[in-house]
């Protein structure tokens, strides 16, 4: 039989020498920025050298993780409904081809929804609480979960499902044997793909209304003149998403680490 497609699944180049070509991008490109704002004089109040950034991220700790927490709890929060969501619904189109070609066309057409008019008519329906935050989020990271589940489930190899057909296994059986697991790979892809929205989402939830978060510390810092802090805000929102994204790829290698990594059968 054929190997099945394993997205995201190739471990070659990983590690830490696999890193390190990044790694190098990033710490030149944050040297050149230092060099630049020093050499050209640029005001700080147009754009602040990386060295001020890290400051501000020092002396302002406390009010950045006390807004990072309720950034963090949306995020989570979010995205597990979606999670739970996604592959709940994506199980029903599965089994159900008809409901399948009647929704997903729905599902498409929500994902050309503009979230800068959706965003405001959320937090106006369920005010400034965790509510709407958790479900902006939810609304932005569930169609590529859905998608990539329902793509896995059609990747399954016809073989291993006319195999289990013929030794008389049933529908739900074939699914949970073959379909489930070949969908496996695509849902952690999803996955890591979905996480990097999620972190976004929750931000521009908390800039459109909120009383606390990321998004409230950079609205505030963007209506005091502050690009410093705002920047400072933004590295800790980027390197939250990092952290979540390889929590993510660990998940993933743990609880598949029955497939074969790189190529080969």
């Amino acid at each position: 039989m054929r190997s099945l497609p394993r997205p995201g699944l190739n471990p070659k180049g990983g590690g830490l020498i696999g890193g390190l070509p990044a790694a190098l991008s990033l710490i030149s490109a944050f040297a050149l920025w230092e060099l630049y704002v020093h050499l050209s004089g640029i005001s700080p109040l147009m754009l602040p050298a990386p060295s001020r950034v890290l400051e501000q991220m020092a002396l302002n700790r406390e009010l950045l993780w006390a807004n990072t927490l309720p950034t963090i709890r949306a995020t989570l929060m979010g995205f597990a409904l979606s999670v739970s969501v996604a592959f709940l619904l994506s199980v029903v189109l599965d089994f159900m081809p008809r409901v399948r070609r009647a929704l997903f066309p729905i599902f498409v057409v929500s994902q050309t929804l503009p979230l800068v008019a959706i965003a405001p008519l959320v937090v106006l329906w369920f005010g400034f609480e965790l509510t709407p935050k958790v479900l902006i989020v939810a609304l932005v990271t569930f169609f590529p979960m859905l998608v990539a589940l329902v793509d896995g489930y059609e990747a399954t190899d016809p073989e291993i499902e006319d195999l289990l057909g013929s030794m008389g296994a049933t529908r739900r059986r074939v699914f949970l044997a073959a379909r489930l697991p070949s969908a496996m790979p695509y849902f952690f892809a999803g996955l890591r793909i979905s996480i990097t929205y999620a972190v976004v989402a929750a931000i521009f939830a908390e800039y459109v209304g909120a009383r606390a978060g990321l998004g409230i510390v950079i609205l505030n810092a963007k209506n005091s003149f502050r690009p410093d802090l705002v920047l400072a805000a933004v590295v800790i929102s980027s390197l939250l998403t990092l952290v979540l994204f390889a929590i993510m790829a660990l998940v993933q290698r743990v609880v598949l680490r029955w497939r074969t990594y790189g190529g080969g059968p």
